[in-house]
């Protein structure tokens, strides 16, 4: 099998970013590229066209590559739960719950199989196949149940690249301790370092680039500069890094940083938008006077709920709510707006039932049977009549309850042609939707926006603008150019 491994000294050393890099330079080259990642925890998913789960970050380094996500990009998602264990996704399906304890013993041979099989199943389809590494390849305690680094890497005898952050400092020290706990077999695959965050003249690294490559024997093959372009973040400590980046925004939007955060690349397309700024809120942290709040979706709803309940923060945006301010819950989030959520097998955690912010005339009962599929509808509101696409990832329904004297059935609309996915009160002030991707679609995103900037005396924005897929195109292309100009692909090559 032809392929590529990059691994990385430590998590968020950029792994996912260069890889993606690589594919859109090979995939400009000619070659028919698959991303490829064995194992990968994460609670930012994508479905693909056959219905099942994949890492984000994957389904973007296939977009990357020009191709269409398939599940054998990542043939096991670990999705936590925040109790110590974890939903074990294997080829796009969940096929159970298990503790890190217990992972080895009773997924590890099945999981190697899973990766063997789609490395396998990618290499009947393309010419080479670009793999990413987790954390770090390192992990002494670790590498005996490692599916992820170097195994992949000596399955594949893949020309194997080591990236490392130098913006955190240490990068010398990664980079030798690194190469020092690798077996003998396995350092030799590192054809070379990538130097990734580097802020400064080139120069001035020289010569500990020097003092490197005399130490280890192995080139650095390029010394990449810290760049503001955002790839989509694998877990919610990327958010720490986002708060109030824009100075001077027409529009606040505040995202609740829920402990078990999941997809929040749904918001990607706002923070790409010039005249807004989304702020992540922690729980018990105090809201300000945002144009709306969003919560987002949730791994587990009742035990985020709870601590939204626990830290005061349910209260706070029940009173933001009355105050007529404007709040969207999407998936996780649409079911905590509701009036209670139900799990009556326990399927998250030990709480059978809690209330919820009483926002939305809706109760959720949480079932096995998980609803992960792409969707196509059009919309109802804001504005009739938009094509909207996105998808599903979630377990359980959410239904309308009787209503309370005074209410009407009238009083609330549905989002979409399908009113299942979700629903807008009269006033439009609270929203709930199911649909993840929602605000990628440019001509709805615009719509919403709209709203929210005629509350506040502003001029309407165009919306006959492009879906965000057009500006992840640009998004890739540039950090591919980044990557091209400052990394020697060749010795990774041969």
């Amino acid at each position: 099998m032809k392929s590529i491994m990059v691994v990385g000294t430590t998590s968020h050393a950029g792994k996912s970013l260069i890889t993606a890099g690589l594919c859109r330079i090979l995939a400009r080259r000619g070659w028919r590229v698959a991303p490829f990642k064995g194992q990968n925890m994460a609670l930012n998913a994508y479905v693909t066209q056959m219905g099942g789960e994949i890492g984000y970050a994957q389904a973007v380094q296939a977009w990357a590559a020009g191709v269409t996500p398939w599940v054998e990009m990542n043939p096991i998602l670990l999705k936590p739960q925040g109790d110590a264990t974890s939903q074990v996704i294997l080829h796009g399906k969940a096929v159970g719950t298990t503790s890190a304890s217990d992972y080895y013993e009773n997924y590890f041979n099945i999981g190697w199989q899973a990766i063997q099989d789609s490395l396998e199943r990618l290499s009947s389809e393309f010419d080479l196949i670009v793999c990413e590494g987790a954390g770090s390849p390192a992990e002494i305690n670790l590498k005996h149940r490692d599916l992820t680094n170097m195994r992949v890497a000596r399955y594949l005898n893949a020309p194997t690249l080591l990236v490392v952050d130098i913006d955190r400092g240490g990068a010398f020290a990664h980079v030798v301790g690194t190469l020092a706990l690798l077996e003998p077999e396995e350092r030799k695959l590192i054809k070379g370092v990538a130097i990734n965050k580097f802020r400064g003249q080139r120069s001035i690294l020289q010569p500990g680039i020097d003092w490197l490559e005399q130490y280890t024997g192995i080139p650095v093959l390029g010394v990449i500069p810290w760049s503001d372009r955002m790839f989509p973040a694998e877990d919610s400590l990327d958010l720490l890094e986002r708060r109030g980046r824009k100075p001077n925004p027409e529009l606040t939007i505040a995202v609740i940083r829920l402990p078990r955060i999941a997809n929040f690349t749904d918001f990607d397309p706002l923070e790409a938008e010039p005249s807004v700024c989304v702020k992540y809120i922690d729980p018990g942290q105090s809201l300000g006077y945002p144009d709306a709040i969003i919560l987002p979706g949730s791994k587990t709803t009742i035990a985020d709920l709870t601590v939204l309940h626990e830290s005061g923060t349910a209260q706070r945006i029940q009173e933001y709510a009355a105050a007529g301010g404007t709040v969207m819950g999407i998936c996780g989030g649409f079911q905590m707006l509701g009036q209670m959520v139900s799990d009556p097998e326990k399927l998250e955690g030990s709480i059978a039932e809690c209330r919820g912010l009483n926002l939305l005339p809706l109760k959720t009962i949480l079932s096995r049977n998980k609803v992960v599929r792409q969707r196509t509808v059009n919309s109802e509101f804001p504005t009739a009549g938009l094509p909207v696409e996105g998808y599903e990832i979630h377990q359980g329904r959410s239904l309308l309850v009787e209503l309370k004297k005074g209410q009407l059935k009238e009083d609330y609309h549905p989002l979409f042609n399908d009113p299942s996915l979700g629903i807008v009160d009269k006033a439009m002030l609270t929203w709930g939707c199911y649909l993840h991707g929602l605000f990628d679609n440019g001509a709805w995103r615009r719509a919403w926006l709209n709203h929210l900037r005629q509350r506040r005396g502003l001029l309407s924005l165009p919306t006959g603008v492009p879906n965000y897929r057009e500006q992840r195109e640009v998004m890739l292309d540039g950090i591919a150019d980044l990557v091209a100009a400052h990394l020697d692909i060749q010795p990774l090559l041969h």
